[in-house]
């Protein structure tokens, strides 16, 4: 009877043939594992030849014992009479099996033999390895048996430079095979961390090659975290090897953690201290010392820990310097030095304090440092400032988990490990440990621990399950709930991307949903997240919606997701809305925004398409954040503005009022990160203001409509000198200027508003050189009077002046106004978002207001001067009613020149200044609008020789002539006195 668990042994002989092999009597069954390279061998064999003569033996032993005959030489069985003569030259034995209670049976290879890679790829191992690891144990079900087969000569061999390398440099480990190989894989046993031996892969500090007959495993910048023994596993020969290569890295000086790295010590207060050096556990085994150790004793806290403390008794007399020395064998020793200063009397210190930590007398100038508590990894410094007042407390202490995992992920991302087992279990662990976050470094920990994941998952395409996705978004849910004066303001100093290294992060990750885990749905308060799986033939649109306030809906067009269709594969869209997340990003807005201070509603909505497991970003989507009162900008996260730290950016996208609601929406031509920004200061759409507007330039249109009129009544009559001519024709430029503008921009409303829109762009731009041409003829109006001013008896001539008047007033304003439509047009930096007028926070604007302040200022200074020239004559000499007189005349001056030379358009720097007040709007808003009215009154019908012609045309006495005169050159002088003859020719000449 045998027993259950009775072993089994195979056996197997070496027979160097003298004839012909019988193959009936040495090949197993087709049931016998193992048999069919034997098969080969017989039937390869020729005569005269050795062969390896495989022979199935099968020993059962009842009560489990090993036979102790086993273990002396085995006789061999007689040669059968039918047999062909031949010569059994050896006899070993190759497997053991046992069959176990469950009534599978385990079969181990013995020394020199294993099971061939096809039948090991159709068995279970005994033990779960890892992969590509030998196959020395298989498991069988009854009734299938067999043995393991002799193993060839190894087919290749490692060769390295050196094992012990130097840090910093790269290792390049290579494998030389004689034969094919396949199935390669390197790994890396560590003597620390992974109990098992990790995979390594292609990443930021691993690279892999191969060619005809050698493979390279190359890894950069190596430290001592790459240290262990190194393993390279392939199929050959129908084999699975493994070769082996151990390496060393010796440590470095910033491998070595001081606690503290400099000490101020007051020997009054403290006549002893303690000095630690901490180094990571390594095989090549440092010895540390301390010195000078004089009067000290320097040991170990525990048998495991690294950390060797010298702890100092006495005082030194004198500032010192103490080294921690660590020598190896062989090595090149290392000495860390802390610096220990000694505090005399009358040296300015900082008194003992005990907030967070019990600080103790420290020396002006110094910083002190105190351990981090017990499972918090880091540092807490504070620095004695030069007049002894402390300042505030720095801590880098953070939680030695969340570093472990995020030195795993970083190990990960630079090739360490399995990337679709380990992402999915980071997460799991990230989940769990966001209860621990307290301090700004640990959500900095956190936050890199999940951008590297991202980086790795974008780098190696691995999909992740819907577990795994939870996990992140609940992970962000939390992360964005986290208290922002004590933990996001001081991380964000530390490193200001943090906000949006976490959008990239959960951007990437969430797009990367396994195709078979679609359509998903997750909602949580602070994360909204909605996939759908379109199949090749796209439907119509795409559309999603979200729960929010207010209700937050996109649309992506068929014709944006048609070239898909050639895909022949899945397209996956996912659509996720992040709350409080814009308040975090940094208020980074694009040379497009302008220098303003925006407010965002709360929501970034990312949207993302996957196709064949490529990105696909470029695409057309409409949103719709919700009603807005206040005008607002579209806008995408830029992660590449601001060296990085990314910005606001409105770069392909515009506001387009929505057709079939009250409401704005957004539509941008490319995939990303989105949100709306308002302006903090922006004057809210009133309505009393734009019905101001509109009724200030239909007042003004009519008004200069009055103007020309008048000029048609009285044009001959007042132009009858020379400078009357010059005066009136640049007047009369400036209104027909004006009035087209007006009337364009009064009508640009009714315009479709967009690049798209050809009548947009061609209101913008007449727009745009119509009110500069307005402005410049200003100008020719000033210069020419401050030309009279100047030089009073050099006259110009009438063409050479108009000519000059007519290049200074159409073509300068043609120029600034076909820049702006080249430069920023095509950057689609032109237009406003919503208007047909140039774009109010982008560069365009500058090559409006730059021209209009410039020429405002120059308009200023000649009225100032010309204010000069009456006021310096007359109030120096003459009675007081000559001065008083003189006075009405320069007010009366002013009343006409300002809305001439358009002064009242320096107005304009109040409403650029953000200010809230909303008077400054109004002002500007009443005064510009209608300074087409003011021309009229001051600029054409208060002249004296346009009030005398309209008089005369319409059969009126002459009025009495009046003491100063703003209509020509002409004078109309009572008798007073000479002075206020040569005071009025200076009036004459301001007009």
């Amino acid at each position: 009877m045998v027993c259950p668990a009775a072993p089994v042994l195979l056996l197997a002989m070496t027979l160097p043939l003298v004839g012909p092999p019988v193959a009936r009597a040495s090949q197993p069954g087709p049931s016998q594992a193992g048999g069919e390279t034997g098969q080969q061998l017989d039937q390869e064999s020729r005569a005269g030849e050795s062969a390896l003569l495989s022979v199935y033996v099968q020993l059962v032993f009842s009560h489990g014992g090993w036979p102790a005959a086993l273990s002396k030489p085995l006789p061999l069985p007689p040669a059968s009479a039918s047999s062909s003569p031949g010569t059994l030259a050896g006899l070993s034995l190759t497997t053991e099996c046992n069959v176990k209670p469950d009534g599978l049976t385990y079969c181990a290879c013995l020394s020199g033999y294993q099971w061939n890679a096809s039948i090991c790829s159709r068995h279970q191992l005994c033990q779960p390895p890892h992969n590509h690891q030998p196959c020395g144990c298989l498991v069988f079900s009854p009734p299938e048996a067999g043995y393991c087969q002799v193993l060839p000569p190894v087919p290749g061999s490692l060769s390295l430079n050196s094992w012990l390398q130097v840090p910093g440099h790269t290792l390049n480990l290579t494998l030389h095979t004689s034969q094919e190989t396949t199935s390669l894989n390197w790994f890396l046993r560590r003597h620390t961390g992974s109990p098992g031996p990790i995979p390594l892969q292609p990443g930021t500090q691993v690279s892999l090659t191969s060619s005809q007959g050698q493979a390279v495993l190359s890894i950069r910048n190596i430290s001592h975290e790459w240290e262990g023994e190194y393993m390279c596993c392939f199929e050959a020969q129908g084999f699975r090897w493994e070769l082996y290569q151990l390496v060393r890295v010796p440590l470095q000086v910033t491998d070595v953690a001081r606690l503290p790295d400099q000490l101020s010590i007051s020997c009054a207060t403290s006549p002893g201290f303690q000095l630690s050096c901490c180094i990571p556990y390594t095989p090549l085994g440092y010895l540390a010392s301390w010195s000078p150790g004089e009067g000290s004793e320097a040991s170990f806290n525990t048998p495991g820990d690294q950390c060797l403390v010298l702890a100092t008794q006495h005082c030194p007399a004198a500032d010192i310097t103490y080294t921690c020395d660590l020598q190896s064998p062989g090595l090149t020793p290392l000495r860390v030095p802390v610096s220990v200063t000694i505090i005399q009397d009358g040296d300015t210190t900082c008194p003992e304090d005990s907030a967070v930590v019990a600080w103790n007398v420290t020396k002006a100038g110094h910083v002190a440092q105190a351990p981090c508590p017990v499972n918090r990894t880091g540092m807490v410094k504070r620095t004695c400032g030069p007049d002894g007042a402390w300042g505030p407390i720095h801590s880098s202490c953070t939680d030695t988990r969340l570093l472990a995992l995020l030195r795993r992920a970083q190990l990960l991302w630079a090739g360490q490990g399995w990337p679709a087992e380990e992402v999915p279990q980071s997460l799991a662990q990230l989940l769990e440990q966001t209860e621990v976050v307290s301090s700004p470094s640990d959500l900095l920990a956190l936050l890199g621990t999940m951008t590297f994941l991202a980086k790795v998952v974008a780098d190696t395409r691995i999909p992740l399950r819907r577990s795994a996705l939870e996990a992140l978004l609940k992970t962000t849910d939390k992360v964005l709930d986290m208290d922002t004066s004590s933990l996001w303001t001081p991380a964000q100093v530390q490193k200001p991307s943090a906000a949006s290294d976490l959008l990239l992060a959960v951007e990437t990750l969430s797009h990367s949903l396994c195709p078979q885990d679609h359509p998903f749905s997750f909602s949580l308060p602070n994360v909204q997240l909605q996939t759908q799986l379109l199949t090749p033939t796209v439907p119509a649109d795409y559309r999603v919606s979200f729960s929010t306030q207010p209700p937050l809906w996109a649309q992506i067009p068929r014709r944006s997701l048609a070239p898909l269709d050639t895909s022949n594969s899945n397209i996956t869209i996912t659509s996720l809305v992040l709350r409080k997340l814009d308040h975090l990003l940094p208020s980074n807005y694009g040379q497009e925004l302008g220098d303003s201070l925006y407010a965002t509603p709360g929501l970034v909505l990312s949207i993302s398409i996957m196709a064949g497991g490529q990105a696909f970003n470029q695409g057309e989507v409409t949103m719709d954040f919700g009603d807005r009162d206040n005008p607002f900008h579209c806008v995408f996260w830029d992660h590449h503005l601001f060296q990085g730290n990314g910005g606001w950016s409105g770069e392909g996208c515009q506001v387009q009022a929505a057709n079939a609601s009250a409401t704005t929406q957004c539509i941008c031509r490319h995939l990303t990160a989105f949100s709306i920004l308002m302006s903090r200061h922006t004057v809210p759409g009133n309505p009393t203001l734009e019905l101001l507007s509109q009724v200030g330039l239909g007042a003004s249109i009519l008004a200069l409509l009055v103007c020309l009129g008048v000029y048609r009544l009285v044009w001959r009559v007042v132009v009858r000198n020379k400078l009357a001519y010059l005066r009136h024709a640049a007047l009369l430029n400036v209104v027909l200027c004006l009035l087209a503008a007006d009337t364009c921009f009064l009508g640009a409303p009714l315009l479709p508003p967009g690049p798209r829109s050809p009548l947009c762009l061609a209101a913008a731009f007449l727009c745009h050189f119509l009110y500069l041409a307005t402005f410049f003829w200003m100008l020719a109006q000033a210069l020419m009077l401050a030309h009279q001013l100047l030089f009073v008896f050099h006259q110009l001539s009438k063409r050479r002046v108009l000519s000059l008047m007519v290049v200074l007033g159409y073509l300068c304003p043609m120029g600034f106004a076909g820049a702006a439509l080249g430069l920023y047009l095509p950057r689609g930096q032109y237009l406003g978002e919503g208007v047909c007028w140039l774009d109010g926070k982008g560069g365009a604007r500058y090559t409006f207001v730059g021209p209009v302040l410039v020429i405002v200022g120059l308009n200023g200074l000649v009225l100032a001067m010309a204010m000069l020239k009456l006021l310096r004559p007359s109030l120096s000499e003459g009675p007081q009613a000559e001065k008083r007189q003189a006075l009405l005349g320069v007010m009366k001056a002013l009343l006409v020149l300002t809305p001439i030379f358009g002064l009242t358009w320096g107005l304009g720097l109040a409403t650029l200044l953000e200010e809230v007040s909303m008077v400054p709007h109004y002002i500007f808003t009443i005064l510009n609008t209608s300074q087409g009215v003011f021309i009229l009154l001051f600029g054409c019908l208060m002249d004296k020789k346009v009030q005398e012609a309209l008089l005369k045309r319409f059969g009126c006495a002459q009025p009495p002539n009046s003491t100063i005169s703003l209509a020509t050159n002409e004078s109309h002088i009572p008798e007073p006195s000479r002075g206020r003859s040569e005071n009025a020719s200076y009036e004459e000449k301001m007009t």
